[in-house]
């Protein structure tokens, strides 16, 4: 089995540009979960009535979050056996559980190496600013109440960190 690299952290570090360039260097297969399931998520959220942009409400948390994952976790197992995978995902629940490297090793039978990507408070506004994404008008629109609700400590499991 090849190595699974999970690139985690808050919105706005710059995860998808430094999986974008860790895959490319690893010539590994890239899981960024924007891109992977993201036009599932927007017609789903759409078809109940709810805001296609909306990834912080508990409409989505509750109907979207775990599927959203697994889909990722089904689809690096599937190339593990002849490539590295690089996902990319927030984690934010996951990133809590000391044991999640562990489990995620035993999961895929394969090394697991977590990387929590992070940067200023300041370059991360901007960036979430610049990318002009539908999905960071409700993070934009209270800045402080959404730094509030966020959780930007590092992983409790065994990881490394890579500032942007």
């Amino acid at each position: 089995m090849h190595t699974l690299h999970i690139i985690c952290g808050p919105a706005g570090v710059g995860k998808s540009t430094y999986g974008r360039q860790l895959a490319a260097e690893r010539k590994a297969c890239l899981l960024d979960s924007d891109t992977v399931t993201e036009p599932v998520v927007r017609a789903g959220m759409q078809m109940s009535g709810k805001d296609p942009a909306d990834r912080d409400s508990a409409v989505y948390r509750r109907a979207f979050r775990t599927p959203v994952y697994e889909c990722l976790w089904q689809t690096a197992a599937e190339n593990l056996s002849h490539t590295e995978v690089v996902i990319v995902g927030p984690l934010t629940g996951e990133i809590r559980n000391p044991e999640w490297k562990e489990e995620l090793e035993e999961r895929f039978q394969t090394e697991v190496e977590i990387i929590f990507v992070t940067c200023s408070e300041t370059e991360r506004k901007q960036r979430i600013i610049d990318r002009k994404n539908p999905r960071d008008a409700l993070k934009l629109d209270d800045w402080p109440a959404y730094l509030a609700g966020s959780d930007i400590r590092p992983p409790a499991c065994p990881h490394r960190v890579h500032r942007t």
